[in-house]
């Protein structure tokens, strides 16, 4: 179970270091888009609209390697006093009663959600029309590397429920 879990955390720090330095390219098209706005007195077409989706796409895909990382918002506070079993179950618990909804939401939504935008070949609306379906994708893309992390998480709960049996 834990070389599954550790295949899964590979996985997720490939893909969160690999896309990381994505936030430079984002930073290099709004800072364009701010000099033409300077210096020409008018932004670009396209520049924002690029923007918003890389920012949407770099935000979505990095959250599994946040999970990883254990640096999403968790309450702490009580967990940390509980034994290593208990943390286990009360970890092994959120998931059950949070996550599994939540995740299930995301993908159901997010797969009606990318698909419509899909068959349409949706683009933004304006003078540059730029591709939107490749980034309502990363919505399911990226809620299956959070499931898969969850995954992760959640084996080596059983694991440590499993070691303090014995």
């Amino acid at each position: 179970m834990l070389t599954i879990a550790d295949i899964i955390d590979t996985i997720n720090e490939w893909i969160g270091r690999l896309l990381a330095p994505l936030i430079a390219l984002i930073a290099g098209v709004v800072l364009y888009d701010v000099v033409l706005r300077y210096t020409t007195g008018r932004p670009s077409d396209w520049a924002f609209d690029v923007s918003k989706m890389l920012f949407g796409a770099h935000f979505m895909l990095l959250a599994a390697y946040a999970l990883r990382h254990r640096v999403h918002v968790e309450v702490d506070v009580l967990k940390q006093l509980l034994s290593r079993k208990r943390q286990a179950v009360v970890e092994l618990l959120g998931y059950l009663i949070f996550f599994v909804p939540f995740i299930y939401l995301l993908l159901n939504y997010g797969w009606a959600f990318a698909a419509r935008s899909f068959s349409r070949l949706e683009t933004t609306p304006g003078m540059v029309s730029i591709p939107v379906y490749p980034v309502k994708m990363v919505i399911v893309v990226a809620a299956v590397l959070i499931l898969l992390q969850a995954v992760a998480i959640v084996l080596r709960a059983i694991v440590a429920l499993r070691e303090d049996a014995q």
